[in-house]
């Protein structure tokens, strides 16, 4: 797929994915106002805080596109980044908030909503999210970016959330008849504090990927040893072997540095071009965008 394809179908999609997000964020606003439910509301905080950084982001998706130059060895795919990096930190802060907002709500001996129509509420927010994550999932199949990734989850958690937080007041619509009563003022902070918490690990785990990639750590072991598979697996067929692989990874742009030795001494330059061709296309399958360059190893040389 040309780069100008897929920046035009990362761009309808994730136009898409913010269309679908301003209806469910303008929805569970409104009935979180009008239910006084706080669990609602703080998806519905949790999504704007998306929202706003969804806009600027649009705009960059062009400069993820351009090609690198000596100038910009990495092109801006560190933008990418450094953006996913400010998003997930926002979010972790607007989380956190929600926390302590609904610690102290419990604190205050807590309050009631209408357990009823806040579980149907969040059924129908359940369906919606559920056709939103299968029409991105669906339109994306073929490349994958991180930030299309990152969407995906922003919906898969609005999928568990809902019907997680459903069948939470549906539960305490028994309650409510029995011994356990006392309870149910505490119910939607309870709700409230759990769904935050289990909303943590995505931007922590992102913050910590981000952090790495500006850095220009090397990839996780499983990376590595996928890479290295694909290098050793095309290498084998002309007498070649790895010597040293060396893998930076920046927003969706991968860079794969290939050093190898012959077997019989000797290392064709016709085959460098045809072997790298081969371990990128190859790559390609798992990697958004990846760049691979052969290094023939001298005797003497100290690359490892």
């Amino acid at each position: 797929m040309k780069a100008s394809v897929k920046e035009k179908n990362e761009k309808r999609l994730l136009n898409m994915s913010f269309a679908g997000s301003l209806v469910m964020v303008a929805s569970e606003l409104a009935a979180g106002i009008l239910l006084r439910s706080y669990s609602v509301l703080m998806d519905g905080i949790f999504g704007i805080a998306d929202l706003i950084l969804m806009g600027p982001f649009l705009m960059l998706i062009p400069l993820l596109y351009k090609p690198v130059t000596e100038r910009k060895p990495y092109g801006y795919s560190q933008v990418e980044s450094l953006f996913l990096l400010i998003k997930y930190g926002i979010l972790l802060f607007v989380i956190g908030q929600m926390v302590i907002e609904n610690v102290k709500l419990i604190i205050k001996g807590g309050h009631h909503v209408d357990v009823n129509k806040v579980a149907v509420f969040e059924m129908i927010m359940f369906l919606g999210s559920i056709i939103m994550y299968w029409l991105i999932r669906h339109f994306s199949k073929g490349y994958r970016s991180i930030t299309i990734e990152s969407e995906l989850f922003m919906w898969k958690v609005d999928i568990i959330s809902s019907i997680g937080l459903s069948a939470a007041f549906f539960t305490q619509g028994i309650f409510a008849e029995s011994f356990l009563s006392f309870l149910t003022p505490y119910i939607d902070s309870v709700v409230a504090i759990v769904s935050s918490l289990f909303l943590m690990h995505e931007p922590i785990k992102g913050m910590t990927t981000s952090i790495k990639k500006l850095l220009l750590f090397a990839p996780p072991n499983e990376t590595m040893d996928e890479i290295r598979r694909v290098a050793e697996e095309n290498l084998k067929r002309y007498n070649y072997k790895l010597s040293f692989l060396d893998v930076i990874q920046t927003g969706r742009k991968t860079w794969v540095e290939v050093y190898i030795e012959s077997t019989h001494q000797t290392i064709h330059i016709s085959h460098l071009s045809i072997v790298s061709d081969a371990i990128r296309k190859k790559l390609l399958k798992e990697f958004d965008q990846v760049y691979v360059e052969l290094i023939p190893v001298l005797p003497g040389d100290d690359s490892e």
